[in-house]
């Protein structure tokens, strides 16, 4: 309570409501547990996904007022880390930074020990990253086009690279070969995009459909020619790089794209109170000038309930594919 003590004491003191008021709203909710709060990143360290977790940890561990961690935890692709996630107590104590590859869990491993519906809650959608298409610089094709004449001339001749079976690259780069009229283009899984991207600088690959933020450069020095990126718009970066839309495949899209999960069950005002802060960090003018540097489009408006829609929407885009490509984890 505030003692009205004299006129300039209340004078005094109104300037300080509304950042009083901010504190009251930053706060965690009173059910949330002591502690500092886990959320377990089922990528490798130090890999895009990782420092975009930590990104996203830091800016809510300021905004709440609260420790949160990031915990790697890999294996058997994403799998041991969202099913320590899908088994964790359901308290607010810990939470899932994953991407696309959480809906394609169903097809991919036929024995799962957790449903990646049943067993979450989806809390945010952080943001999306386009998928940017790009070729080594001794393919002859000067567009999307003369790529997919190429590849109609001559099926199954050439190759393209993907950072690992069922990953968000192998999935773009199928969805394309279908889109495209059933291309018959050669897959050469690697473990991760660091390592397929010297074989298509030296010629080893024809083709990588790679996400965006692991591809930009090389195409920025020359190193491959960008034919076309997955976004409804041209990218800054690339601004000579058309739209697939442009590029004459419309209705073609793939990204990779990042949110944040509660085990199933967990309190509703932690859900909430999580997905207004993840808002507004990623709201943040400067939180949206780092992660556009890793071509990311933030997103500050999702809801828990339309966070569970987009991931409803990908499932059903994505595990058809995979059923119909037979794509296995391994």
């Amino acid at each position: 309570m505030i003692h009205r003590r004299s006129l300039l004491g209340a004078a005094a003191a109104a300037p300080l409501l509304p950042s009083m008021a901010h504190s009251q709203e930053s706060r965690a909710p009173e059910s949330w547990p002591s502690g500092p709060v886990r959320i377990i990143c089922p990528f490798a360290a130090g890999g895009p996904t990782d420092v975009m977790a930590r990104l996203v940890a830091d800016a809510l561990s300021a905004e709440l007022s609260q420790r949160f961690i990031v915990e790697n935890r890999t294996g058997s692709g994403v799998v041991v880390g969202t099913e320590a996630v899908a088994k964790a107590p359901k308290d607010g104590s810990t939470f899932l930074y994953s991407t696309v590859a959480h809906s394609v869990l169903r097809p991919l491993f036929a024995n799962l020990s957790f449903d990646p519906v049943r067993d979450f809650q989806p809390v945010a959608l952080v943001g999306v990253i386009p998928m940017l298409l790009m070729v080594n610089k001794e393919v002859p094709a000067e567009n999307l086009r003369e790529l997919v004449q190429m590849f109609q001339r001559d099926p199954g001749k050439y190759n393209y690279g993907s950072s690992g079976n069922g990953g968000a690259v192998h999935l773009a780069t199928e969805l394309f070969l279908h889109q495209a009229g059933g291309l018959k283009v050669n897959h050469v899984p690697y473990r991760g995009s660091a390592p397929a991207m010297p074989d298509l600088l030296n010629g080893n690959l024809s083709m990588m459909l790679n996400v965006a933020s692991d591809g930009v450069a090389s195409v920025q020095r020359g190193a491959t020619r960008g034919l076309a990126i997955s976004s409804s718009k041209r990218m800054p970066q690339l601004p000579d790089v058309p739209t697939f839309n442009e590029s004459g495949l419309p209705g073609y899209e793939a990204y990779t794209w990042h949110m944040l999960f509660a085990p199933a069950g967990t309190p509703a005002p932690i859900v909430r109170r999580l997905n207004q802060a993840a808002n507004k960090v990623m709201g943040d003018e400067r939180m949206r000038r780092r992660v556009d540097e890793m071509t990311m489009e933030p997103r500050s408006d999702t809801t828990p309930d339309t966070a569970a829609q987009w991931l409803a929407a990908e499932m059903a885009k994505w595990e058809p594919l995979v059923r119909a490509a037979n794509i296995t984890p391994n």
